[in-house]
C-alpha cells in the first residue's frame, strides 16, 4: 500500500488575522513578511498543490506552483454575519452568543457553520484522499487544519480552540492505513 504525503500549510498573513477579526476575502498583507517565500523549490519531487477557494490562500498556494488546484473542502469556516467583524466588538456587541459559540461546537450563531459542520466537512475530504497516494499540498485556513488535527488525533472537540495555527505553519500528515501526525526537522 502506497502512503499519502499531506502537507497542511496556513495560508500568510492578512490584514484580518493582523487586527483580529473574522475574516473576509481579504488577500495577503506582504508588508512585514518576507517576500522571499518562495517555496516551489521546497520539496524534491512535485506535489499536487491544492488550495482553498479563498484569494488569501490562492495567493499562498502560488508561492508553491503557478497552477493550484481549488478544492472547496478546504474553504474557511463560514463565520456569518461575523465577517468583517473584529473579535473585540462581537466581544462588546454580542458577549453571551460569542461566548455561546466559543464553549459549543455545534453551534452557530452567527448564521455560517458551526465547529461540528467544519469537523465534519474535513473529516469526508480527508477520506477521499486515503485512496490518493501520493504527496499533496494543501494550502488552507486555521479553522481546517485544526480540524484536521482532531480528526486525526482522534481529539475531542473541546481542544478545537486549544490549538494555534500561525500563518505559513506547516503539519505534517500520513496516511498508510491510519492517519498519522509526523513531526519532522527543516528539511524535507
Amino acid at each position: 500500500m502506497q502512503a499519502t504525503r499531506l502537507t497542511l500549510m496556513c495560508h500568510a498573513r492578512t490584514s484580518a488575522q493582523k487586527c483580529g477579526r473574522f475574516a473576509l476575502d481579504e488577500p495577503l498583507e506582504m508588508a512585514g513578511q518576507p517576500v522571499a517565500l518562495s517555496l516551489a523549490g521546497r520539496y524534491k519531487r512535485a506535489p499536487r498543490l491544492l488550495c482553498g477557494p479563498e484569494r488569501r490562500t490562492w495567493q499562498t498556494a502560488r508561492l508553491f506552483g503557478e497552477q493550484p488546484q481549488v478544492e472547496q473542502a478546504l474553504r474557511d469556516c463560514d463565520f456569518g454575519r461575523w465577517r468583517g467583524l473584529g473579535l473585540d466588538d462581537v466581544q462588546s456587541s454580542e458577549p453571551d452568543t460569542l461566548q455561546a459559540w466559543l464553549a459549543d461546537a455545534t453551534a452557530a450563531p452567527h448564521g455560517g457553520e458551526s465547529v461540528v459542520h467544519v469537523c465534519e466537512r474535513v473529516r469526508q475530504w480527508l477520506q477521499s484522499l486515503e485512496q490518493a497516494p501520493g504527496h499533496v499540498v494543501a494550502v488552507t485556513h486555521p479553522f481546517v487544519i485544526r480540524a484536521a488535527l482532531l480528526h486525526v488525533m482522534q481529539g475531542p472537540l473541546a481542544m478545537f480552540n486549544r490549538i494555534d495555527v500561525e500563518p505559513l505553519s506547516v503539519t505534517e500528515l500520513r496516511f498508510n492505513g491510519v492517519w498519522r501526525l509526523r513531526l519532522q526537522t527543516r528539511e524535507t
